[in-house]
């Protein structure tokens, strides 16, 4: 199975098709959250930007983002020692 993947990542042709059917199926998910939202009426939120469209995806990509900014800020400038920390 991995060496799937390497023929994947390593073949720039490969890869660009498998990049577009990513982003292609990122798509279809969000068209299908749209639909579920608006045509069957299933989402009913308790605040009215819970009915935006895709709120749900939206939102975890920010929390997602934020994680990793956050992660990123507290590691740089909290965890990391200085290069010469030892030599003092």
């Amino acid at each position: 199975m991995n060496n799937i993947f390497e023929r994947i990542l390593e073949d720039p042709k490969r890869f660009r098709t498998a990049k577009i059917i990513f982003y292609i199926s990122l798509a279809v998910i969000l068209l299908i959250e749209i639909a579920v939202v608006y045509v069957l009426h299933l989402g009913h939120g308790h605040f009215w930007f819970e009915n935006l469209p895709a709120f749900g995806s939206i939102y975890g990509f920010i929390s997602c983002v934020l994680i990793i900014v956050v992660s990123k800020f507290i590691g740089h400038h909290w965890l990391m020692k200085k290069e010469d920390y030892y030599n003092d």
